[in-house]
């Protein structure tokens, strides 16, 4: 059975919603100080994880859609991708602006003397050319070659994405150790799918 593009296509306003309503409920939580006793540590830390699982959510939808039956998804993937560097903004200007009230100073100091805040910052950096080339018209200008070449940079920002978050991880470090291992396992499938299967 085949996943419908119109279904798919459908769905996106409540894909859309769904994705942002997070942030919104952190927002007004923050506001009511309801994110317990360290709210912009909270804060911070949420939107990096949200961050963190849509990228991985996007390298899942990139493995599947190689599939016929679930090449539709391809039509979503876009959008979950944009929903991940909007967290990723939400959650860097939480860190300049809530927590080091744009004292530029100390955030590149920070950057430069904290390993976690440097991988954080190259992650930022290299996200921006996926961004800057997500459009249609950005597509035909770069051409479709340059442009897949360009969004192969997902596969560097999701490891280090996830180092970040190992490293800010203070106790228990479950988590970010297996999102580093999903993440290895859709990089071994995309080697797979391209040089081993071809």
């Amino acid at each position: 059975m085949i996943l419908s593009t119109k279904i798919v296509k459908r769905s996106k306003p409540i894909i859309f919603l769904l994705l942002l309503s997070p942030s919104m409920l952190w927002g007004i939580m923050f506001i009511q100080s309801n994110l317990g006793i360290n709210p912009i540590e909270k804060l911070m830390d949420e939107l990096g994880q949200m961050a963190l699982r849509l990228i991985i959510v996007t390298l899942i939808i990139s493995s599947l859609s190689q599939y016929k039956f679930l090449r539709s998804l391809q039509n979503i993937r876009r959008m979950i991708g944009l929903m991940a560097f909007y967290y990723v903004v939400c959650h860097f200007l939480t860190y300049i602006v809530l927590d080091h009230f744009f004292n530029w100073k100390f955030v590149i100091k920070d950057i430069v003397k904290r390993p976690f805040i440097t991988f954080g910052f190259i992650n930022f950096i290299l996200f921006l050319p996926l961004v800057l080339t997500s459009t249609n018209a950005m597509v035909k200008k770069v051409t479709f070659k340059i442009w897949k070449k360009i969004h192969y940079l997902i596969y560097i920002i999701a490891p280090l994405a996830t180092l970040h978050f190992y490293l800010l991880t203070k106790a228990d470090k479950t988590e970010p150790l297996i999102y580093l291992g999903i993440i290895l396992l859709l990089l071994l499938w995309r080697f797979y799918y391209k040089i081993i299967r071809k």
